[in-house]
C-alpha cells in the first residue's frame, strides 16, 4: 500500500475542515475519498466493527448543502467513534456478542457535537469486551497495529488508534476508563487526550465508578485540541506557549515490580531534554502512588458493575472478561474497590501538583504491545498479566480526575513508536495540549504508519 491514493486522504483534520469551507474541496469528495481508503487499509488493521458507507456519503452530501460552512471546525471530516458510544441507527456493540446494547435511537452528546460541528461519522471503531483489556479483539478480528501488523493496537480504544494511524480518518473519539485511550494511542504513535474529570459530557452510566472520560485521537496535537474543544463544547482557539513550567520527571509505575523497558526508557529521556530545550526546568520526583492492588481490584470491580449494569449473563461472555467480572464482585464486596481509597489518592495527587509542580512527565507504557492474536480465547490469567505488564501508568490519574495525553516521541528497536505520558493538575488541559505541542515541533514524528505512507498530503482540487 504505498500511497493513499487521494491527496485528501492523509491530511490533518484542520486542513480538511479549511478546504471545505473555502469550497477548495467538497465533503461528499473528502468522504468518499476516505471510504475507498478504508476498505482497502482495513483489510489489514481490522479497525472498524461498522461501516457506515452509505449513510456517511448521504451526510457528506448535506454539509455540502448547508449555508453555514464558514461556521463548522470540522467541516467535511470523517471521524471514527467507539463501538461503546451510541450512534444513532447503529448497535452500540460494547465489544461484545453478549453486551451488545441494540440499534441506538439517538447519538451520543459527544457524537451530537461532533456532527453540529460538520463532522461525518464514516463508522465505529472495534474495542475489547466491555472495554476491559489493554489489547483489542475479539471472537472474529483482531485489531493490528499499523506499524508492526502482527502486534495489538492496544485497548481499549484500539480501532480508534488503529483508525488514525492507518489515515482512515484524521480524527477518532475515544474513551478512556484506566488508560483506554492512552494505551492505544502510544501503541499507535497518535497522540491521544484524556481529559479532567467533568470537562466532557459524562458517559450515561456509572458503571466505571465515574472513571471513563471521553477523548480524542490525532495525529497532531492541533487536531486533538480542536477535537476537545468540538466536544467540550468550547470555541476553537488556537493553543498559547505554556510559559516556564516546572516539570516532574517519573520513571516509577504505580504497580509494585514492573519498570519500563529500554524504548520506553529511552522515549522518557528524549522528551525531558526537549522539555528542557523548551526553556522548562524538570526534577525527578515520583508521585505518591496508591496501592496497585487497590487499582487492580478497582480494574476487576467495574466489569461486575458493568455486566450488572448492561444486565449481561456471565456465562454468555468470554471466558477472560467472566472471571474478571467475578473476581471484581468479590473485591467490591470485600471493600476493595471502595471510595475511600479513590479519595485518598485523589488528595494525594492534587497535594503533588500543588507542591511545587506544573506537570508530570511519565512513560505510557512498560513494554512492547502484545502479538495481535488470540486474546480473547486466551485465559484471564494471561490476559490480565499483558495488560497490566504493558500498560502500568494511565490508570491512576482516571482514579485522580485528573487530565493526562499520550504523545508520540521517537521509534522504539521494535519499530514502533515510543511514546510519553504528560499529567496536569484539573483544569490543565489546554497547558499540557501546548508542552505536547512543543514535544512535536522539538521531536516531530511521522503521522502515519510507514505502511500507510503518503503523510505529506495536501489538498488540491474540488
Amino acid at each position: 500500500m504505498a500511497e493513499f491514493g487521494s491527496p485528501r486522504v492523509g491530511a490533518t483534520a484542520k486542513e480538511i475542515a479549511r478546504a471545505v469551507r473555502r469550497g477548495d474541496a467538497s465533503a461528499t469528495r473528502v468522504v468518499a475519498d476516505h471510504l475507498d481508503h478504508l476498505g482497502r487499509a482495513d483489510s489489514v488493521v481490522s479497525a472498524f466493527r461498522v461501516v457506515r458507507a452509505a449513510a456517511a456519503a448521504a451526510e457528506a452530501e448535506k454539509v455540502d448543502q448547508q449555508p453555514d460552512l464558514g461556521n463548522l471546525p470540522l467541516a467535511g471530516v470523517p471521524v471514527a467513534v467507539k463501538d461503546n458510544t451510541a450512534v444513532a441507527g447503529v448497535v452500540t456493540g460494547n465489544g461484545s456478542r453478549a453486551a451488545a446494547a441494540g440499534v441506538a435511537d439517538a447519538d451520543d452528546e459527544v457524537v451530537r457535537r461532533l456532527r453540529g460541528a460538520g463532522a461525518v461519522i464514516v463508522g465505529t471503531t472495534r474495542m475489547p469486551e466491555l472495554g476491559l483489556w489493554a489489547v483489542t479483539d475479539s471472537d472474529d478480528a483482531a485489531v493490528r497495529n499499523p506499524w508492526r501488523t502482527d502486534r495489538t493496537a492496544g485497548g481499549s480504544s484500539g480501532g480508534a488508534a488503529a483508525a488514525v494511524a492507518a489515515g482512515i480518518v484524521p480524527l477518532a473519539q475515544g474513551n478512556d476508563g484506566l488508560g483506554s485511550v492512552r494505551i492505544p494511542a502510544a501503541c499507535c504513535g497518535v497522540v491521544g487526550v484524556k481529559p479532567g474529570h467533568g470537562v466532557l459530557p459524562a458517559r450515561e452510566d456509572d458503571a466505571w465508578y465515574g472513571l471513563v472520560e471521553h477523548g480524542v485521537l490525532a495525529t497532531t496535537v492541533a487536531d486533538a485540541a480542536l477535537g476537545l474543544d468540538v466536544l467540550s463544547g468550547a470555541r476553537p482557539t488556537p493553543l498559547r506557549q505554556p510559559g516556564r513550567l516546572r516539570v516532574a520527571v517519573s520513571m516509577r509505575a504505580p504497580a509494585v515490580g514492573v519498570w519500563p523497558d529500554a524504548g520506553n526508557r529511552t522515549a522518557l529521556a528524549d522528551a525531558a531534554r526537549a522539555l528542557v530545550d523548551a526553556g522548562h526546568d524538570t526534577a525527578l520526583a515520583d508521585p505518591p502512588y496508591p496501592g496497585s492492588l487497590r487499582t487492580g481490584a478497582l480494574w476487576t470491580a467495574v466489569a461486575h458493575r458493568a455486566v450488572a449494569a448492561l444486565g449481561v449473563a456471565p456465562a454468555h461472555l468470554q471466558p477472560r472478561s467472566r472471571w474478571h467480572a467475578a473476581v471484581g464482585g468479590v473485591l467490591e464486596r470485600w471493600g476493595l474497590a471502595g471510595e475511600d481509597a479513590q479519595r485518598r489518592w485523589r488528595v494525594g495527587a492534587a497535594d503533588f501538583f500543588g507542591g511545587g509542580f506544573d506537570i508530570l512527565l511519565t512513560p505510557v507504557l512498560a513494554g512492547s504491545p502484545p502479538p495481535a492474536a488470540g486474546w480473547a480465547g486466551r485465559s484471564w490469567l494471561a490476559n490480565v498479566a499483558a495488560s497490566a505488564r504493558l500498560a502500568p501508568y494511565p490508570g491512576v490519574w482516571n482514579v485522580a480526575g485528573l487530565p493526562a495525553l499520550s504523545v508520540p516521541v521517537g521509534i522504539r528497536p521494535d519499530g514502533i513508536p515510543g511514546a510519553v505520558q504528560l499529567v496536569g493538575p484539573a483544569g490543565s488541559e489546554r497547558t499540557l495540549l501546548a508542552v505536547a505541542g512543543q514535544l512535536e515541533l522539538l521531536r516531530p514524528w511521522r503521522r502515519h504508519a510507514p505502511t500507510f505512507p503518503r503523510t505529506d498530503a495536501r489538498l488540491a482540487g474540488p
